[in-house]
C-alpha cells in the first residue's frame, strides 16, 4: 500500500496551479542551453523559459488571426443608413420647428383629402369638387378671356380683358416654373391629369388654381363695379377653388396658402405694369392682323 506522505504528494501535485494546462510550459525545460541540470537551477532561466514559450505562441499565431480579424471587422463594421433615415442627435432648434411644420401639414392634409378617392370619406361629392376646381383651371379662364376679347366692343374693357390675359399668362408661366424647382408632390402622390398637364400643373407646390383664384377675383374686384353680394361670392369662390384641391387630395395647406399670396403677389406685379389702351390696341392688331376695335 502506498504510503500517506505519496498519497499526500499526489494530491497536492494535483491541485496545484502549475499542474493547470495553461501553465503547462512553466514546468517545460529548456531548449537549447548547457547542461540540464544548471538550467533546471537556475530561477531565472526557468522565468524566461516561462515568458519564451508565451511569445513564441503569439507570434506564431498572428499570422492565423489576421484573416479572422479581418473578417470580424467585416462582420462588426456598421451598416451606413442613407442620410433621410439618419437622426441628429443635437438638431436645431430651426430643424425642430421646420420638420414639426411639415409633419403637421402632412397630417393635417392627408386628413382633409376626403375626396381624393370614390372610396374616401366624402367619395359621393368628388365630381361636385372636381367640378368647382375646374372653374380655377388655367385653360378655362385663357380660353374664356380670350373669347370675352373677341366679343368685347369698348376700348376700357379690351383694356381690362388684355391685362386680365396677360396675368393670366404670368400666372401660368411662374406657377409652372416654381413648381418644377421645388418638385413637392402632393399628400396622396396622384398622377396629374390631362388638363392639369396641358396647364403644366404636375407638381404640389404652389397651389396653380389658388394662385389663380386669388389673382382673378382681386383684379375682377379692383377693375370691375360689382354689388356687395357679388363682391361677396367671389371672395368664396376663390377661397373655395383653393379648398377644393386640398379635398381632392392634389395639395397640402400650405400648397394652397403659398398659391394664395403668389396670386396677390401677381396682381401687384401687373398693376405696376399695366397696359394702357393705346398699347393693348396694338397688341390686338398684331395679334388679329384685321383687328377693329370696333366690331
Amino acid at each position: 500500500m502506498p504510503s500517506s506522505n505519496s498519497v499526500r504528494s499526489r494530491a497536492r501535485e494535483r491541485n496545484s496551479v502549475l499542474s493547470r494546462p495553461e501553465f503547462i510550459s512553466l514546468n517545460q525545460p529548456l531548449r537549447g542551453g548547457g547542461g540540464g541540470g544548471g538550467g533546471a537551477g537556475c530561477p531565472s532561466e526557468s522565468r524566461g523559459s516561462a515568458r519564451r514559450p508565451g511569445q513564441i505562441k503569439h507570434q506564431t499565431s498572428q499570422p492565423s488571426e489576421e484573416p479572422t480579424d479581418s473578417g470580424s471587422k467585416d462582420r462588426r463594421e456598421p451598416i451606413k443608413m442613407p442620410e433621410e433615415d439618419c437622426m441628429l442627435l443635437n438638431p436645431s432648434f430651426k430643424g425642430i420647428a421646420k420638420n414639426s411644420l411639415l409633419a403637421i401639414d402632412i397630417c393635417l392634409s392627408k386628413r382633409m383629402g376626403v375626396c381624393a378617392y370614390t372610396s374616401s370619406s366624402w367619395g359621393g361629392c368628388r365630381s361636385m369638387v372636381a367640378l368647382l376646381a375646374f372653374t380655377g383651371h388655367g385653360i378655362t379662364w385663357i380660353i374664356g378671356t380670350i373669347v370675352c376679347l373677341t366679343r368685347s366692343n369698348t376700348l376700357a374693357g379690351q383694356e381690362v380683358l388684355v391685362n386680365l390675359l396677360l396675368a393670366l399668362i404670368l400666372d401660368v408661366m411662374t406657377v409652372a416654373g416654381v413648381q418644377r424647382l421645388v418638385k413637392r408632390r402632393g399628400p396622396w402622390e396622384m398622377m396629374p391629369g390631362f388638363m392639369d398637364c396641358v396647364a403644366m400643373d404636375i407638381y404640389s407646390f404652389p397651389a396653380a388654381h389658388a394662385s389663380r383664384a386669388a389673382m382673378v377675383s382681386k383684379f375682377l374686384l379692383s377693375h370691375l363695379v360689382l354689388a356687395v353680394p357679388l363682391r361677396i361670392l367671389l371672395v368664396l369662390w376663390a377661397l373655395l377653388v383653393g379648398m377644393s384641391r386640398v379635398l381632392l387630395g392634389k395639395h397640402h395647406l400650405t400648397d394652397m396658402v403659398c398659391g394664395f399670396a403668389l396670386g396677390m403677389l401677381h396682381f401687384s406685379l401687373m398693376e405696376s405694369v399695366w397696359l394702357s389702351s393705346s398699347t393693348c390696341q396694338t397688341l390686338i392688331s398684331i395679334s388679329t392682323l384685321s383687328w377693329s376695335p370696333f366690331f
